[in-house]
């Protein structure tokens, strides 16, 4: 059908030894059929179980026998484990989720192991997993749910270790659809103001100016990634959607050419094709 590109709502992107996702960018084109696949990831609901763990409701792709029988294993051992044991068996069971993309289940036990310990490993590895959730959710709800839970626990995380830049910076972007968008914009801030050249830092302030349409902003902070990290092929691709918007064709042109030529993922190869067509009308 008819509709805008969506650009690459849930990818996840390896920077810097930082795992973060890249969030929603609507482009507007003209006469273009997308089919724009998104995850339906919900926030926990509890299920019959009666343990209070989330139902695996979220998921488009049902799980394999082989899965199933992985997790319920999982799950038996998670139940029946003594108060000593049941961190480390939390634990594996959210690392199973999160393999299985199952990615509310793997925060909700996550933070099971986080309540048991609270150390700054067990509320950091929380917070990304429920920023992870957050990225994928698409209902409205539930995606403030899940940032709610987000940014709870990476300020746990936060107050054990003020340094966790990483932390600050996606918790920032969880501020983005809420009463208060300006308090994750001064998060990103600090940020930078400890760190300069902090990639996704600048990588979400970026993704911020495209959103609010300042693309000559947007330039700037995507062209500063480069200077330090010219292999990023995630930021050279939003620098060419940004000098597309700004009229700069040729400078687009250029940029998205060579995005195509190290860039193996395909929905950037698909939305960079829509790019060059709408270049060439």
């Amino acid at each position: 059908m008819k509709r805008s590109i969506v650009l690459v709502c849930v990818l996840a992107v390896t920077l810097v030894g930082t795992l973060y996702s890249l969030p929603k960018v609507v482009v507007n084109t003209k006469n273009q059929d997308v089919d724009a696949g998104q995850s339906t990831a919900q926030a926990p609901e509890n299920d019959a179980r009666g343990d209070g763990a989330p139902a695996d409701n979220h998921s488009a792709q049902p799980l394999a026998p082989e899965q199933l029988r992985q997790i319920e294993e999982l799950r038996g051992a998670y139940t029946q484990a003594g108060p000593g044991e049941r961190p480390e068996a939390a634990i594996k069971l959210s690392d199973a989720y999160s393999r299985l993309q199952r990615l509310d289940s793997a925060a909700y036990y996550a933070e099971q192991a986080a309540l048991l310990i609270p150390s700054v490993e067990n509320w950091l590895r929380t917070g990304d997993r429920y920023y992870e959730a957050y990225g994928f959710a698409v209902e409205e709800t539930k995606a403030a749910q899940l940032g709610v839970k987000t940014r709870a626990s990476y300020q746990k995380a936060l107050d054990l270790n003020p340094e966790l830049l990483a932390a600050k910076a996606n918790m920032a972007m969880t501020y983005v659809n809420t009463a208060s968008p300006m308090q994750g914009i001064m998060l990103l801030r600090e940020v930078l103001d400890a760190d300069p050249t902090n990639e996704l830092a600048l990588f979400n302030l970026g993704i911020l100016s495209m959103r609010s349409n300042q693309y000559t902003k947007a330039v700037e902070r995507f062209q500063q990634i480069l200077i330090n990290s010219p292999s990023n092929t995630k930021a050279q691709f939003y620098l060419g959607v940004c000098l597309v918007e700004l009229g700069r064709n040729d400078e687009a042109r250029k940029v998205l050419a060579d995005v195509k030529k190290k860039e193996k993922d395909p929905v950037i190869q698909q939305a960079i094709g829509e790019l060059e067509q709408r270049l060439d009308e």
